[in-house]
């Protein structure tokens, strides 16, 4: 019996090679879109996972005044809660970026031969760090790995990198950083750390170092037993909660705002804890932590997922019951010589399943072909294998095998409802089911011209962010990172370096400052007032820049009044020559009636400064926030170098010329530092990586919904047409034009896609005026779009209904009135 049910299945998909082919494509490519982002979903789930202790482990945060949550804790606060607290188990604090610096080492047997690397992954931490999180150490002992100042730990890759095939241990490293030069010893090597963690380092140094105030290089701020300086990521340990027990963290929470206020009762700040289960990806979309994943974006790719999923499925149902007439005296025939509905379900529900599952096995082809390019898309390394997290893979297959069964138990539940009577007569009428058609092509339209209205919008945005004056210029601005490795102070040779700057035809300007438009400023700082300060104007932040005095004039900033800062009050600092700048926020912050009244005014951090200028405002950081007010002190310092080129390739040759020569002028003063540059303007663009990412993800989806729409709406017209066969051979006879024909045919598609714009329309607009509310500044939503949007929808439907229509347009009549 199921063999024979297989054949009759067979013989049906050859028969109907049109159809089959379409619903297998249509379901290929569902299934194909719908496991490559699942892939990606079970990936972020997986993230940090893989730690024994992480139901236990729980990460410190603040909440600033103004709702700004910071994840830089002071040095001495995790000690204090380990005494005071009982429940406080252990702790470790971790310098993400606080290390980062030159290593060098001594190459091979000539210890005068030094190899450097700039290396950013690199971080301080407890001794701790390797029994709490899950680390695996191939050589030392993890309780002790760490426990001595002035030891490191090293990922098996960089172990390699620096000494090959010898033995690493017992090796000496040298860090130079904000800390100086320090010597240290590697003590333990570590297998790579998963890419699926939070916490990715390929060196893990002693914090233990900074506990010696010789190793500071006169940063007092980093001191161990100082509250501060705020540089160090503080997790701990709790006791694991039972069921039913209120939240541990919660209750620690408010012990530390108790101990807070006793200790600094006019700090407003709070502390918050949060578990590290919820590091990656927020516990909701409501949670206000900062993670370093995004579940918005998570929960847009599953959402995008299945509604390419359902697509595809609305597509079969669609299909087969449009083809249920065709079938309509087979399944009559078969009921009346005894033919039960369970064995014409079975059939049917059978047929159903082996398309699926043709479906499926060429989706599984197109993911093979697929995933390197949605791996450079998503710039992380996924595989099929990826989905063995956690049951990702049977959860996945689950409502793939739910999907098909659903879909095809319609299909089945609609071919053997007709009267065996009724079938036998040809009294069938073509309507039936013709509803379910009609709505499941207005669901379908209106996904994808609701994902059409989300692309423009999102595009449309992302060329604002782009486009609009910054108030800054970053073009044909190179920044060098600056130098670390060097004996003696480096002022000499920097002063040398800018002299031969100064010669070169191709350099216009160039400044050497800690800050660079399109990262953080230096730090922020409150108790700024000026003199006569209004309530509360001493728990206003502001943040804080340390500049040159080229800055404003590499960057082509403006001033709205006063000066600039002189090349005396940089090269005093802004400690001893007691001047400073500050941004047209800053001054109305300060409360300043004008930006000229604010030039020339005292205001008051620690000492009195005076304010010789008004920088206009500009957008250090991205459009999704609002301009800060800003503070500028001067200082020349040995840091970045932003120089600016001519625009002009005649002078100095190609930018790869130019490079070069700077390069090696930078070496010849500086020798032993890498050299390493980044383009001001790329770097700047990069704050807008997410968005381009949600545009490229909605790009695609748009183009895969509409693409599978139309594949079905091909189908059913190519089925309408068929069924309309001799009346149109009929209608040409008495006369009809081809257009008029084409027209009669293509008129019901095209109404059922006038309403899916009239549905899609408003809910795109709701979710998009949502998104944009992320962004300070933003584009409106236009009419047009949605025009826009509706007429390429109208476009590509009427494209694909036309095809059929003109075939059957210009059939011979003749042809038409004989077929039966």
């Amino acid at each position: 019996m199921l063999f024979n049910y297989l054949k009759i299945a067979l013989r049906t998909l050859r028969k109907n090679r049109v159809f089959s082919l379409i619903n297998i494509a249509g379901l290929a490519l569902g299934i194909a879109a719908f496991v490559l982002i699942l892939e990606y979903v079970a990936y972020e789930r997986s993230v940090n996972g893989f730690h024994k202790n992480l139901p236990t482990l729980y990460r410190v945060l603040t909440q600033t005044r103004e709702g700004d949550i910071w994840t830089d804790m002071a040095p001495a606060l995790a000690p204090l809660a380990k005494q005071e607290f009982p429940e406080v188990r252990d702790f470790c604090r971790v310098g993400e970026h606080s290390a980062n610096g030159i290593i060098s080492f001594a190459d091979g047997q000539d210890s005068r031969s030094q190899q450097s690397f700039r290396e950013s992954k690199v971080a301080y931490a407890d001794a701790s760090f390797f029994t709490l999180f899950t680390f695996p150490l191939v050589q030392g002992t993890a309780a002790t790995a760490l426990i001595q100042p002035n030891s490191v730990a090293l990922s098996q890759t960089q172990a390699q990198k620096y000494f090959g095939d010898k033995k690493p241990l017992g090796k000496t490293l040298t860090l130079n950083n904000q800390f100086g030069k320090t010597l240290y010893t590697v003590t333990a090597v570590y297998a790579d750390m998963p890419k699926n963690s939070d916490l990715i380092f390929d060196a893990v140094f002693s914090l233990q170092t900074l506990a010696n105030p010789a190793n500071l290089n006169g940063n007092d701020w980093a001191r161990l037993d100082s509250f501060d300086g705020s540089y160090l990521t503080t997790f701990l340990q709790l006791p694991a909660e039972q069921s039913g027990e209120q939240a541990n963290y919660r209750a620690l929470a408010d012990k530390f705002n108790a101990l807070k206020k006793k200790r600094t009762p006019k700090d407003e700040s709070l502390f918050m804890i949060q578990p590290a289960t919820d590091m990656h990806l927020a516990a909701s979309l409501s949670d206000p932590y900062p993670t370093s994943g995004s579940l918005g974006f998570v929960y847009l790719l599953s959402g995008i997922a299945g509604l390419i999923l359902l697509i595809a499925w609305f597509n079969y149902v669609n299909l087969s019951t449009a083809g249920a007439l065709k079938r309509a005296k087979e399944v009559g025939v078969r009921k009346v010589i005894g033919a039960g509905p369970g064995q014409l379900i079975g059939q049917f529900l059978g047929e159903s399943l082996l398309l699926n599952i043709v479906g499926f096995g060429s989706a599984l082809i197109l993911v093979a072909a697929l995933q390197g390019t949605f791996n450079k898309f998503v710039q992380k390394e996924l595989s099929i294998g990826v989905l063995n997290t956690d049951g990702f893979w049977l959860a996945g297959l689950a409502l793939l095998i739910v999907g098909a069964l659903a879909s095809g138990g319609y299909v089945a539940f609609a071919l053997t409802s007709f009267q065996p009577i009724q079938t036998l007569k040809g009294a069938v009428q073509a309507g039936k089911g013709g509803w379910l058609r009609k709505t499941l092509v207005v669901a379908q339209f209106s996904a994808s011209v609701a994902l059409v209205i989300a692309t423009m919008v999102l595009y449309r945005q992302l060329q604002y962010m782009q486009d609009k004056d910054l108030g800054v210029r970053l073009a044909q601005r190179v920044v060098i990172r600056g130098p670390q490795i060097g004996d003696g102070p480096f002022a000499p040779r920097t002063s040398m370096l800018e002299d031969q700057l100064a010669q070169l035809p191709y350099v216009k300007s160039f400044c050497q400052t800690t800050i660079v438009p399109g990262n953080f400023y230096n730090f922020t700082a409150n108790g700024i007032t000026k003199q006569n300060p209004r309530p509360n104007d001493d728990k206003k932040g502001y943040s804080m820049g340390i500049i040159d005095d080229r800055f404003l004039k590499t960057y082509e900033i403006g001033l709205v009044a006063g000066r600039n800062f002189t090349v005396r009050e940089a090269e005093l600092g802004w400690e001893k020559s007691g001047k400073l700048m500050i941004n047209e926020t800053a001054a109305r912050q300060l409360g300043f009636a004008s930006a000229e009244k604010a030039a020339g005014q005292i205001i008051n951090w620690g000492q009195p400064y005076e304010i010789v200028g008004v920088v206009k405002d500009y957008h250090h950081q991205g459009l999704q926030r609002a301009i800060d007010p800003v503070i500028f002190m001067p200082r020349r310092s040995v840091s970045d170098l932003t120089v600016q080129l001519t625009t002009d390739p005649g002078q100095g040759g190609r930018i790869q010329d130019k490079i070069a020569e700077l390069e090696r002028l930078y070496k010849a003063s500086y020798p032993g530092n890498p050299f390493e540059f980044f383009f001001a303007d790329e770097n700047y663009n990069k704050q807008y990586q997410s968005e381009q990412q949600y545009g490229q993800v909605f790009t695609i989806a748009s183009a895969l919904a509409i693409f599978i729409a139309c594949l079905g709406l091909f189908g059913l017209a190519a089925f309408t047409t068929e069924q309309r066969t001799k009346e149109i051979g009929v209608r040409k006879v008495l006369g009809a034009s081809v257009a008029s024909i084409v027209t009669l045919l293509s008129r019901d598609f095209l109404k059922l896609v006038l309403i899916s714009i009239v549905i899609a329309s408003p809910i795109a607009w709701f979710a998009m005026n949502r998104w944009l509310q992320n962004f300070e500044y933003k584009v409106t939503i236009s009419w047009w779009v949605f025009a826009l949007a509706g007429l390429l929808a109208i476009g590509i439907a009427l494209l694909t209904v036309s095809f059929q229509s003109i075939k059957a347009a210009l059939m011979n009549p003749v042809k038409s009135l004989r077929s039966d």
